[in-house]
């Protein structure tokens, strides 16, 4: 008998004009498998698949692997399927194994429940170790919604057998480890393995909400550490930008990705006094012109907010011309440095981030940046700043003194 649907066929999502399947979180790889092993312990039967429904109200009908029985336990694996999703927990095998209740067996401090379902991390999952995070220090890094569901599947099987002790869970994930190293697991203090996540139990492919959620996360953090002034870089080139050129701790760093503006605005809420964006010239160029989501699909209006700015310096309509016909700002950036513009114009375009910057938060909190080209620095044989806004060097002296 060959593979049976998983539930999934006929879901899919439209993004850039193409349809990509949906797949199911670790959440309810989990929940599956900790409702399989239930099950067999607790029936005596051996099931092959297992229907779970999600909290986005999809039914989702799982193959059952791995099941192993021992000694008053029934372990067994759920394969995750990310879907078109790149995620670097596709195709893992999540496990839950299942035993009788014993009062040593887990902390109850992180399992205050009156349904008598305890549920622990085994190898591979992540323990909590800084606060700011949705689950207490100490605890594993098993959310709360994917709780939610191995709690109520559990109960309604404890209440149907008679079982009145309640059931241990232990959760594992043996790839776990290595896994987490490709994660934001080790910057945000969950420790030893992968966080088992997911509100909907489904894995929507390339989620907006799912990348600004973990920004949030991150900076809620900071905000719980006590940090009011914070480094934030859209990305790689940023963090590796810091870490040859300023004496800052890239480990604190925070990425915003594309979401400049939905950064600002949760900082704001938290109550952080000052942000000094780091960032390459290609990406925050477009905050010059009040772009605040400077993914290219958004807006993209690099060349022209770069030409405007040389209009500012003076530089002459052949000049200007040629720039409009530039592919990448790099190449307009060697444009200006050869005919002589390049001081100007970034002086300019940093007067116009500031702008921007100071308008997106009301002015609530102190907003600076530095920005650089990376064929600059190659170009020069040194930094490759370009330009910094004139509130930079307060705010890295507030970063160096929380840091010291």
């Amino acid at each position: 008998m060959g593979k049976q649907p998983n539930g999934l066929e006929h879901y899919s999502k439209q993004v850039d004009n193409r349809k990509l399947r949906l797949g199911y979180t670790t959440g309810s790889c989990a929940a599956a498998a900790a409702k399989a092993s239930a099950y067999m312990l607790l029936s005596g039967k051996v099931v092959d698949y297992i229907n779970l429904m999600t909290p986005k109200g999809i039914p989702l009908h799982l193959e059952v692997l791995n099941a192993e029985w021992g000694r008053g336990f029934v372990s067994c694996a759920i394969r995750k399927d990310a879907g078109d999703d790149p995620d670097v927990t596709d195709g893992v095998l999540i496990y839950a194994k299942v035993s009788y209740h014993r009062e040593s067996s887990f902390s109850e401090k992180y399992n205050k429940n009156q349904n008598k379902i305890y549920i622990g991390a085994g190898v591979g999952v992540g323990i909590v170790t800084k606060p700011g995070l949705e689950q207490p220090q100490g605890a594993p890094a098993i959310n709360r919604v994917p709780r939610q569901m191995i709690t109520e599947e559990l109960t309604r099987l404890c209440k149907y057998y008679q079982v009145s002790q309640g059931l241990d869970v232990e959760i594992s994930v043996p790839q776990g480890v290595d896994l987490a190293e490709k994660t934001f697991n080790p910057r945000l203090g969950i420790m030893g393995g992968i966080s088992i996540l997911g509100t909907t139990g489904i894995v929507e492919p390339m989620s907006e909400s799912a990348l600004i959620s973990s920004i949030h996360l991150e900076l809620k953090q900071q905000a719980e550490l006590g940090k009011k002034s914070l480094v934030v870089t859209p990305g790689n080139y940023g963090q590796e930008f810091l870490q040859k050129h300023f004496p800052l701790k890239i480990e604190d760093a925070v990425k915003c990705s594309n979401f400049v503006g939905e950064t600002i605005d949760y900082a704001a809420e938290l109550g952080i006094e000052d942000i000094l964006f780091v960032a390459h010239i290609g990406k925050f160029i477009k905050v010059a012109g009040g772009i605040f989501q400077t993914h290219s699909r958004i807006a993209d209006a690099r060349v022209e907010i770069l030409t405007a700015n040389a209009v500012l310096a003076g530089a002459s309509q052949s000049l200007l011309k040629e720039l409009m016909q530039v592919v990448t700002t790099e190449e307009g950036i060697r444009i200006l440095e050869e005919a002589g513009y390049l001081e100007q114009t970034m002086e300019h375009i940093m007067e116009r981030i500031l702008f921007h910057l100071k308008r997106r938060s009301l002015d609530r909190i102190n907003l600076g940046a530095i920005v650089f080209s990376s064929e600059l620095g190659k170009r020069r044989q040194g930094s490759g700043e370009l330009g910094r806004t004139a509130n930079s060097e307060e705010i890295i002296e507030k970063i160096r003194r929380i840091g010291a």
